[in-house]
Order: structure tokens, then C-alpha cells, then sequence
């Protein structure tokens, strides 16, 4: 009878240190919306990015320290809504995406509700080990390249509202991308821990001094190649099914 009452007292209680992070990611979110509301897009853009941190962070030490839960799940996917799917929605169509009336506001809302789904999706996918490849686009890398998009954008002078047809076109093609079964690599299993050679650590210098020198530019590339990266493996891998069997077929 003790054993039950402390395993139902473990199903009703949390773990705080990872619910912390999760929270700095939801209030990242929160600030965007208003910092959006209010005009200052280079803030909601920030704030976004800050939200990714948190995001990483939660699921780590959740990991290192072993207080993964499923209540730390659905807490993270509920923030991860505010912080990718409404946010950089509401950035979107505030910065640029207003201009277009109904198409506008319509192209932002199916951007939030693919998120949602998608993070349903992951949810029920989720089997507690690292996998390689992600199926679809993960919504913190489609809101990365959301909110870099307005700061490269602001880079080049534009001015809000900024009216050009690529930033619709790239709000539906994310949404699509999201739920989408294009496999993306997850970088969950990139052995950081271990020992590299010396050259590794300088390549990792030098892609800082890069992303630093212009980060409005850098950071919108980065995103940019990573949601490219997919539909590229996607073709490569049916190249090769195509071609294994030619080959074998002339041999």
C-alpha cells in the first residue's frame, strides 16, 4: 500500500529545474507576441531565438539529469506552440504578411496549426531514445528561419510593411515542410562529449568568428541550408533507390 501511494505521488509531482527552462522558453514566446504587437520586430525576432535556447537546454538537462517526465513533455510541446508557432507567426504576418489582408492572416494560421500538429505528431512518435533524423521539419528550426528572415531582411534596409510575394510563399512552404515525412537530421546524436581532434576545435572558432562578424546574415543561411536539407536527402535517397537496381540490372 506505501509502495502505491508514493508511485501515485511521483505521477502527480514534477520536476522543477527542467520546468524552469520550459518556462523561460514560454515567456521568450509571450515577449515576441507583444514585442511584435508593439512594432519591434528586432525584439520578437530575439526573443524567438532566446526561446530556442531554453528549448535546448529543458530537454538536456532533463536528460543529464534524469528527470525526463511525461508531464515535461506535454509542458514543452504546449510552450513550444507560443514560442515556434504562434510567435513567429504573428512576427510574420505583423512584418510583412498584413499587407495581404485575408491570404495574409490565413497563410499565419495555417503556419500555427501545422505546428500544432506537428509537435502532436512528434509527441506520439517520441519513443524516449535519440533518433537521427526528425520526420518534417521541427517548428523551433521553421521559426528560426521565420524571425531570420525579418532580421536579414531589416539588415538589407527593408522597412516594415515589408509586401513581397517570397515571405508568403515561404510561410506555406514551411507549413507544408512541418508536416511533411521528409527526414531532417536531428543532431541528437553528435558525440560532443568525446575527445576530437585538435582541428575540430579550431573549425568550431572559426564558424563563430563567421557568425559573428554579420549574425542577421549567418544565422538566416544556417536555417535556410537546414530546411533545404531535407528535400535534398529526400532526392538523394531516391536517386540511390533508383540507381541500385540499374546497377545491379547491367552487372
Amino acid at each position: 500500500m506505501a509502495n502505491y501511494q508514493n508511485n501515485q505521488e511521483k505521477k502527480r509531482s514534477i520536476y522543477l529545474l527542467p520546468s524552469l527552462f520550459t518556462t523561460g522558453n514560454l515567456f521568450c514566446g509571450f515577449y515576441a507576441i507583444i514585442a511584435s504587437i508593439e512594432g519591434h520586430y528586432f525584439r520578437a525576432a530575439a526573443a524567438v531565438l532566446m526561446a530556442m535556447i531554453f528549448d535546448i537546454l529543458d530537454g538536456r538537462v532533463a536528460r543529464i539529469t534524469g528527470t525526463a517526465s511525461r508531464f515535461g513533455v506535454e509542458y514543452d510541446s504546449l510552450c513550444d506552440l507560443v514560442s515556434f508557432g504562434l510567435a513567429p507567426a504573428l512576427l510574420a504576418y505583423m512584418f510583412a504578411l498584413k499587407v495581404y489582408g485575408r491570404y495574409g492572416w490565413l497563410a499565419c494560421f495555417l503556419y500555427v496549426a501545422t505546428a500544432a500538429l506537428r509537435l502532436a505528431r512528434f509527441n506520439i512518435q517520441a519513443s524516449g531514445s535519440a533518433k537521427t533524423y526528425f520526420s518534417g521539419l521541427p517548428s523551433p528550426a521553421a521559426a528560426g528561419l521565420v524571425v531570420t528572415s525579418v532580421l536579414f531582411m531589416r539588415w538589407l534596409g527593408l522597412d516594415p510593411p515589408v509586401k513581397h510575394i517570397a515571405i508568403l510563399a515561404m510561410v506555406y512552404i514551411l507549413s507544408y515542410l512541418m508536416v511533411s515525412n521528409i527526414p531532417y537530421f536531428s543532431f541528437k546524436r553528435m558525440p560532443w562529449a568525446e575527445r576530437h581532434p585538435f582541428y575540430t576545435l579550431v573549425s568550431f572558432v572559426l564558424i563563430l568568428t563567421v557568425i559573428a562578424t554579420e549574425p542577421q546574415v549567418t544565422f538566416f543561411i544556417v536555417f535556410f541550408l537546414y530546411a533545404l536539407s531535407g528535400p535534398v536527402l529526400l532526392t538523394l535517397r531516391g536517386w540511390r533507390r533508383v540507381r541500385i537496381p540499374v546497377s545491379e540490372k547491367l552487372s
